[in-house]
């Protein structure tokens, strides 16, 4: 059983914790392959997703785990809600509960907001990726697709190139991988590079050879493009060129070797058309992944609340 109401981190969660979500997740995917839709371990549950900044993958895949699961589900946008009228998050919150809502899903762009949230409701927060700091069951459907692919992730090496320091999704990826007991390798542009990573346990690498050399998944991440303004690269052509991932880099990676994203891709950026639509590309497993994985924290954590509220 989960240890808190809340999926906020994969910072302060276990290796165990990961273990049962991945097992779980791995099981609905299982049943989604076969069709099945029809859970109803939710039912007389809500499930709220409160997104305070865009997203496809994230949120569709949230508010379907939620119905797939029997729970009812409904989509706040920050843009069309009170917000605009200056409401504050706790207040949200506080609304939130008082409808006796069991579950909210929430992305916001400022570091700690879900942390925040989840002091101050007993719903069950869920954090759907907050600004620079962690994007937790993104991380857990990278794993599974990764896991899915080689058995175990115990012994692996994964490679990530793209905006590390921007990324929430390389952090959580970090804090999990490691703790399953993965070798977790970045680059980058050094002005992409955030200070004190390596003591994070990541190896920093010194080229994208060095990087991919030997890896089981390469994982490139989005490079957002609004941070081209701020000048920390040259242009996209010459970031794809030095720091991408095309066919000459990948000869250097294990030659079992998977590619990865979390999406949305630039195409020809972090990585070539060829290997986004090729056979080494686990790019729409991650999108099922992500489903189940979702599905797997809903159940665990209703378990949780069940046992504990």
């Amino acid at each position: 059983m989960l240890k808190s109401k809340d999926l906020l981190g994969l910072r302060n969660t276990s290796a165990e914790e990961i273990s049962l979500i991945l097992d779980t997740a791995g099981k609905f995917k299982r049943a989604l392959a076969k069709g099945e839709k029809n859970f109803n371990m939710l039912k007389g549950k809500t499930l709220v997703t409160l997104f305070y900044e865009n997203s496809t993958r994230t949120r569709c895949s949230f508010e379907l785990a939620g119905k797939y699961l029997g729970a009812t589900e409904i989509n706040i946008a920050a843009s069309s809600s009170s917000v605009q009228k200056g409401e504050t998050l706790i207040d949200t919150g506080k609304t939130l509960q008082a409808l006796k809502t069991d579950f909210i899903a929430i992305r916001h762009p400022m570091g700690g907001a879900p942390h925040l949230l989840a002091k101050t409701v007993g719903c069950s927060v869920l954090n759907g990726g907050d600004g620079m700091n962690e994007h937790p069951t993104q991380a857990l459907l990278d794993m599974l697709s990764i896991k899915e692919e080689f058995g175990a992730l115990k012994g692996l090496k994964v490679a990530i190139l793209g905006d590390i320091k921007h990324s929430r999704v390389a952090k959580s990826n970090l804090f999990g991988l490691s703790k399953m007991g993965a070798e977790v390798w970045v680059y980058a542009p050094k002005t992409l590079i955030p200070a004190g990573f390596e003591d994070l346990g990541a190896h920093v690498a010194s080229s994208r050879e060095q990087c991919v050399e030997g890896a089981q998944a390469v994982m490139g991440l989005r490079i957002q493009l609004e941070r081209q303004s701020g000048g920390l690269f040259p242009s996209l052509s010459e970031y794809a060129r030095f720091y991408g991932v095309n066919d000459a880099v990948m000869k250097y990676a294990d030659k079992n070797a998977i590619v990865v994203h979390p999406g949305p891709v630039n195409r020809g950026v972090e990585l070539t058309p060829a290997l986004i639509d090729g056979g080494t590309s686990r790019i729409e497993d991650q999108v099922t992944s992500g489903l189940a994985v979702r599905m797997a924290a809903l159940k665990l954590l209703s378990e949780y609340r069940e046992a504990n509220l």
